[in-house]
């Protein structure tokens, strides 16, 4: 069989899955009617809140409990600036929350306007407010897209992606157990899932190709390739906290609610291993039970099409001496992360140290102008860290927490494993309606520090768990621009994600209690367990 179709296209050609030449997906009639309605209910929202409602739990507000922050704050502004302070709070989170939902401006633009909003509301001064952008997390972001611009740029990503299928893809279901592999590689400096998805796109593409999914055509073998690709990318980026913006900014809650910072070596070894068996239990499900892939499918249906695959690598040419210098930068960072709780230096002081080296004139091996960061979604993170230093002045979070407990009845009996079960399947199945995993992360982190502080449970024990499931949003193509990315290609429908993705989202909810009684039991994560 040729692979060059009737109509000139050649499915095994990588340039012709490039992801500007997939089509783009029109925007549902609803999706149309929200973004219409978006900006004018995110106003009125805000005015509701601030100026005509009345909001009991912030009117007759008990400042008592207060956090040192908050407290500190109040004593400051005192009782009637402080009760204004919270509703201004409270308005422009909801009005953000409903232009993100809706996207009705885009989304760096909504974190800007929360930004000055806080300001004028004089929540936060100008000083806090702005300095956000300098975060340290944000900064771990920026190096971090250098390092990953290095890897791209050198040809190392792709060189590494093409020689692990070649090497260990003798058929379809090991070459995307192989992927499994490359995701997670990937994930260790890549922080954005879909430039992930954008780099290894025409290489699973064309593997698809090759076991007879193109131009039209789908069979299990594609199905598992895109949806699998797509579950392993989220997973790999849950797998370590620079695997994502979300994971870092979770990090970066839970650190100032407990006072230290989350190490990268604990957040890994927590991670890690739940990522990787999801990953194993989701190859297992796919390919024998939901999309089983025939022995007779097992094997190419082009006729050299792995062939295709050796030819590309062999067109990258010799290693060369910039890729050297940039896997040895990538384990040395690596090396340094992992020990990070050892030698006490940050993540973010060790990416600056490797991305220096990385754009260093002369000894280094990508320029500052093909270094590739996303401002917009910087400056979306941005709106998130300053609306995180807004709760912490306010005690937001922790105020709305006790009172919708008090008015649901939930007195201080209440077992933990309820409001474990409660809290993480929250999490889970938010993916299904959020886009975001960073607005996710705002959302549920604080809530779950506001309930382990009004419980008098370990914080890290509700909202570590919580953390760690940000990162499932893979079931329906709206979920996240992976999802809708990978959808693009045409390669399954939307019931076939579903299928997948609501299983997987199950089972990593069961299993998430599963590890509260032993894994994380054993790490001092869940002290006494769930029971």
């Amino acid at each position: 069989m040729s692979a060059l179709l009737q109509d000139g296209f050649d499915v095994l050609d990588m340039k012709n899955y490039r992801m500007e030449k997939l089509p783009k997906r029109e925007k549902l009639k609803f999706e149309r009617f929200l973004m219409r309605i978006g900006g004018p209910l995110a106003i009125l929202s805000f005015v509701l809140i601030l100026f005509v409602l009345k909001i009991p739990f912030l009117d007759n507000l008990d400042t008592t409990s207060l956090s040192t922050s908050a407290k500190s704050n109040f004593e400051s502004i005192g009782l009637e600036n402080f009760i204004f302070s919270n509703k201004a709070m409270l308005a422009i989170f909801v009005a953000s929350l409903i232009l993100w939902i809706t996207e009705a401006i885009p989304n760096y633009l909504t974190s800007l306007i929360l930004i000055i909003a806080l300001v004028l509301t004089k929540v936060l001064p100008e000083q806090v407010a702005y300095a956000q952008l300098g975060h340290k997390v944000m900064w771990l972001n920026i190096m971090s897209f250098v390092l990953a611009s290095m890897l791209v740029a050198t040809g190392v990503a792709k060189r590494f992606a093409l020689w692990f299928i070649i090497k260990f893809g003798k058929s379809a279901s090991s070459v995307i157990l192989s992927f499994m592999v490359i995701n997670v590689v990937l994930s260790l400096f890549i922080s954005a899932t879909t430039a992930k998805a954008a780099i290894l796109l025409p290489v699973f593409m064309v593997v698809a190709a090759i076991y007879g999914a193109s131009n039209g055509k789908k069979n299990n073998v594609g199905r598992n390739v895109l949806l699998q690709n797509l579950f392993q990318n989220n997973m790999g980026a849950s797998s370590f906290l620079t695997g994502s913006g979300a994971n870092l900014l979770a990090a970066s809650l839970i650190a100032g609610a407990i006072g230290t910072d989350i190490f990268f070596s604990e957040w890994m070894i927590a991670a890690f291993p739940v990522a990787m068996a999801l990953m194993i239990i989701g190859w297992i499900i796919g390919i024998k039970i939901i999309f089983p892939i025939k022995k007779e499918d097992s094997k190419p249906s082009i006729i050299g099409g792995m062939d295709s695959l050796k030819k590309d690598l062999k067109d990258l040419g010799k290693v060369t001496f910039n890729e050297v210098k940039s896997i040895i930068i990538f384990v040395s960072i690596l090396a340094l992360w992992v020990t990070d709780r050892w030698h006490g230096v940050s993540p973010t002081a060790v990416a600056f140290v490797g991305a220096i080296v990385a754009l260093m004139p002369k000894i280094g091996i990508v320029k500052w102008n093909d270094v590739d960061i996303p401002w917009h979604l910087l400056l979306f993170s941005a709106g998130a860290y300053t609306l995180g230093a807004g709760f912490k002045v306010t005690d937001l979070p922790s105020i709305s927490v006790n009172a919708s407990f008090d008015a649901m009845g939930f007195g201080a009996d209440t077992p933990f494993w309820i409001l474990y079960v409660v809290l993480t399947a929250a999490m889970v199945f938010s993916a299904l309606f959020m886009q975001s995993k960073t607005m996710r992360a705002m959302i549920f982190i604080p809530i779950a520090i506001g309930i382990a502080t009004r419980f008098d449970f370990p914080i890290m024990s509700l909202a570590f768990p919580v953390a760690m499931l940000i990162e499932h949003v893979y079931t329906l193509p709206f979920n996240s621009k992976p999802a809708l990315l990978l959808y693009s290609t045409n390669q399954y429908s939307m019931s076939n994600a579903f299928k997948f993705g609501i299983t997987m989202q199950i089972i990593a909810w069961i299993l998430s209690i599963i590890m509260a009684m032993t894994y994380f039991k054993w790490l001092g994560i869940t002290p006494n367990g769930l029971f």
